[in-house]
């Protein structure tokens, strides 16, 4: 089974990339996603974020724009909490690896945005960057609600430069036309890479 690492940076056009896999038939696993599930259902992870960000934590739970504050300005800070979510991102990642090699998929797409970051390319066979120009980036992330200025800058400061992710892709779609053309270029890679073997899959991966 292949291992696909699907990446870039925010605003670049990964979710809908994500999206399109799954419209073909392949398993995707969403790790934002799943870090969003286990800062709002994991007692364990919310208690040692309650721990290590007092702050950031209330009655109701975690509160995320506070602990994005927090961390986005604090490298050390960011790493703490790194060190809280990613063993069990990466523990769950397997896990949806040996599923889908239970039901004989021949690809499996890794949706992670720090994906270099977390060296998580490093147990990948190809890796997809999704990439956009800086000013269609940049409105697609200012669109977003409660976005600020200063929150993007500190968001990309904190993250691999796209320059530098482009370099190291096997793989570059570019997201900043017509969504038919992205949708073409991934049908494209999918189809050039279906028949290779994978040299990072086992069953220990």
């Amino acid at each position: 089974m292949l291992i696909v690492g699907l990446t870039g940076s925010i605003g670049m056009g990964k979710t809908k990339a994500a999206n399109m896999f799954r419209t073909m038939g392949l398993p995707v696993f969403d790790s934002d996603a799943f870090v969003h599930e286990l800062m709002e259902t994991n007692t364990k992870v919310i208690s040692l974020i309650r721990r290590v960000f007092p702050g950031a934590v209330n009655s109701v739970g975690i509160n995320r724009r506070v602990l994005g504050q927090i961390v986005f300005k604090n490298r050390d800070a960011l790493q703490n909490l790194e060190a809280i979510l990613h063993p069990l991102v990466r523990m769950r990642q397997a896990k949806f690896l040996r599923s889908a090699k239970l039901r004989f998929s021949k690809i499996a797409v890794l949706d992670v945005p720090l994906l270099y970051e977390s060296r998580t390319d490093e147990k990948c066979d190809i890796v997809i960057v999704m990439t956009a120009p800086r000013f269609i980036q940049k409105q697609r992330v200012m669109a977003r609600s409660g976005m600020t200025e200063e929150r993007f800058c500190s968001i990309l400061m904190n993250q691999l430069s796209d320059q530098e992710k482009r370099k190291r892709a096997d793989y570059v779609v570019q997201t900043g036309g017509c969504i038919h053309n992205t949708h073409t270029a991934l049908k494209q890679i999918i189809y050039e890479i279906k028949y290779l073997p994978s040299k990072k899959w086992c069953p220990g991966w």
